[in-house]
């Protein structure tokens, strides 16, 4: 195969990935309608581009900073910030998932803890937490 026919496949490949993968997240935001009840959580109605702006500015950053490994220096305390962010982010996709689909009160019947609901899900934000600081300050040490 030719570089010139190598490096145009390559492109088309790369292009026509993105656009499934970022469509498909997009159809996931849609679908659990995240941007609309973050609104109506917030009572922000006015400032429902803002939100839509934001997904998508942080999407692109986030992508090319992944391809281009950038790498911000600075003091412990923007890690932390920005860590803080994304667990925002997972939190808030996470939450809308389960309401939508009614994961938890569904799982709790199912397993017959009905009265340990509660319990049920400090165990799942204690673990998500235990499995974070474990990534942070073991496995990628």
């Amino acid at each position: 195969m030719s570089p010139a026919l190598y490096v145009l496949l390559s492109v088309f490949l790369g292009l026509a990935g993105g656009v499934a993968v970022g469509g498909g997240v997009i159809a996931l935001y849609i679908v659990l309608d995240m941007i609309p009840r973050l609104a109506q959580v917030t009572r922000s109605y006015d400032k429902v581009h803002w939100y839509e702006g934001a997904m998508i500015s942080g999407s692109f950053l986030g992508t090319v900073a992944d391809f281009w490994n950038w790498n911000i220096p600075g003091p412990w305390i923007g890690t932390g910030f920005v860590g803080l962010l994304n667990g925002v982010f997972v939190g808030m996709l996470a939450a809308a998932l389960t309401e939508i689909l009614n994961v938890l009160p569904i799982l709790a019947k199912r397993l017959h803890m009905q009265q340990l609901l509660f319990g049920l899900l400090l165990a799942m934000v204690f673990g998500k937490v235990a499995g974070s600081f474990f990534d942070w300050f073991v496995y990628r040490h």
